[in-house]
């Protein structure tokens, strides 16, 4: 049921968390204020926000290593292929015992159902990119992308944020 619950909840974030708009300016603030948060928490992690195919902002802070640069690549990948949060669809896969390459034919070198990846949703449109965070517990990389996107959009979420756990 938690795998369950979890789904529910990230299919409201989602929607609670598009964009009327996005540009450059926002992507450098939103970037800085992810970074901001995870230096507050000591968390070593690698943060991307990228637009398709075109990179905006990057930052590998503290104890996060060149594996987690590679992992936000995959993350990210998925992310705008889909167009949902990587840990939706690994989620996902998993309730349905399948994986990326059954599924979808995505190889894993490039691709990976891993949470930290969420879709910068643009009303309206849909996914134009992705803010990516790789170096914690997938589902803490997750968290920490929504809880600071909800405050960066003045956005309560308070009734859907992951448990604890």
């Amino acid at each position: 049921m938690a795998m369950e619950d979890d789904l529910r909840r990230i299919d409201e974030q989602e929607r609670r968390l598009a964009f009327e708009r996005f540009d450059l300016a926002q992507a450098w603030r939103l970037g800085v204020r992810l970074k901001e948060v995870a230096e507050a928490r000591a968390a070593p992690v690698a943060i991307d926000i990228t637009l398709h195919a075109r990179p905006l902002f990057f930052v590998a802070l503290a104890g996060s290593t060149a594996d987690n640069a590679e992992w936000v690549r995959r993350k990210r990948n998925l992310t705008l292929r889909l167009g949902r949060s990587s840990y939706a669809v690994g989620l996902k896969l998993a309730l349905a015992g399948t994986t990326l390459a059954a599924k979808y034919g995505l190889p894993e070198a490039d691709f990976v159902a891993h949470g930290g990846s969420v879709p910068i949703l643009l009303d309206g449109l849909g996914c134009i990119g992705a803010v990516t965070v790789s170096g914690l517990p997938q589902r803490q990389d997750h968290a920490l992308v929504i809880e600071t996107l909800a405050q960066f959009l003045g956005r309560d979420l308070d009734d859907v944020l992951l448990a604890e756990g």
